[in-house]
């Protein structure tokens, strides 16, 4: 395990007028992954009844709360308080990535910005949240699965689940099926054979918001798995570990 020293210094930055306080737990467990959330900030209008539901989880997880009034109708102040408060962390040098939790296009030019500068950027929003933030982040989650997530680790039955897609709805998904061919195909030798840990980060890198969890998969290896479109392959290593490498079925039936 890393130390604490070892791990990524995370800015939280989250849009409170435009994120909902129920997946804030979820939320914070999903940063966990990639490092220490050293910033906790939320930024809104507090003194607005509709931000009242926030209090219980402000107090419960450390987070600030960034008052920002609304001086004038129309215009999103909440946004400017918080790419100015990005800004100014960035700056400080403190922190080695910037989680921006929000469905708002408005902050797809500062994650741009961030990432020109050498930040990591994490985008959380809804699945509504416009392509342009999405992809101007280095990973994007989408609430919708953190909140299902969720509701199975506390057996919540009042919200829906996730359904895994069976082999034929994945292989009708044209777009996922190009996309691990091309993954595979990058990262393959001269067998045809590709590391799974590197087919993971060409996916990554070619659309942030892949993520085997919005097919119903927790892992990888379990989605391409379920594709049948791969062999897959256990490879042991010089310290006794053990790696997947995966190669295109079209392979095999062509005698490579």
């Amino acid at each position: 395990m890393n130390s604490e020293s070892q791990q990524s210094r995370i800015g939280v930055l989250i849009d409170a007028d435009n994120a909902q306080p129920v997946v804030i737990s979820a939320l914070l467990s999903e940063v966990a992954k990639y490092g220490i959330a050293s910033v906790k900030r939320a930024y809104g209008d507090w003194t607005t009844p509709r931000l009242k539901g926030w209090k219980d989880v402000l107090n419960e997880h450390a987070i600030q709360p960034i008052q920002q009034f609304s001086y004038t109708s129309g215009k999103n102040a909440t946004d400017s308080a918080m790419i100015i408060d990005a800004m100014d962390l960035l700056y400080s040098n403190r922190l080695q990535a910037f989680c921006l939790v929000s469905s708002d296009s408005d902050f797809t030019r500062l994650a741009t910005r961030l990432r020109e500068s050498g930040m990591i950027v994490y985008g959380v929003g809804e699945k509504k949240t416009p392509r342009p933030f999405v992809s101007a982040c280095d990973k994007f989650v989408y609430t919708e699965i953190l909140m299902e997530e969720d509701a199975e680790d506390e057996g919540a039955p009042d919200i829906k689940t996730r359904s895994k897609k069976s082999t034929k709805e994945l292989r009708q998904d044209t777009r996922l099926v190009q996309l691990l061919r091309n993954a595979a195909m990058s990262a393959a030798d001269d067998d045809g054979w590709s590391p799974l840990a590197v087919v993971g980060t060409y996916l990554a890198n070619q659309s942030p918001d892949f993520d085997a969890r919005n097919y119903g998969y927790p892992k990888l290896s379990q989605l391409i798995a379920a594709t049948q479109l791969f062999e897959m392959q256990d490879r042991r290593t010089e310290t006794g570990g053990l790696n997947k490498y995966i190669r295109d079925n079209r392979l095999k039936k062509s005698g490579k």
